[in-house]
């Protein structure tokens, strides 16, 4: 009877809000890149990073989420899925893999404005 009413009491513990996606749904920040020391080791879902694959890390966003990310100053896009967490720097929204980079000229520079949308 005790293992009952454990059950039944956890089933009221509140769970953290998840952020649920909504088709459509636009941010705007600023985008980095991994750095090399990343490839080569396990995502947060337990994939190998990879530098030639369209992936990136959000911190809020469901695994598998496909998002398109724009720079805004050359107006170059690139779709990319979310397989990590991060980035952890402050005031940054996403890292991108090599490949993705590169595919909006954020490689070069370092750091960009990107809009982020969900697709």
């Amino acid at each position: 009877m005790v293992k009952l009413r454990w059950t039944f009491w956890l089933l009221f513990i509140p769970l953290p809000a998840l952020h649920a996606q909504e088709l459509g749904e636009e941010s705007y920040g600023i985008a980095s890149f991994y750095s090399n020391s990343f490839y080569a080791k396990k995502t947060a879902n337990q994939e190998l990073l990879k530098r030639n694959t369209y992936t990136a890390a959000h911190r809020i966003y469901p695994f598998n989420t496909l998002l398109e990310v724009t720079n805004i100053y050359n107006k170059k896009s690139v779709i990319v899925r979310i397989n990590d967490r991060g980035p952890y720097k402050r005031g940054r929204i996403i890292d991108l893999t090599e490949a993705a980079a590169k595919k909006i000229n954020l490689r070069k520079v370092g750091l960009a404005k990107v809009k982020i949308k969900v697709i």
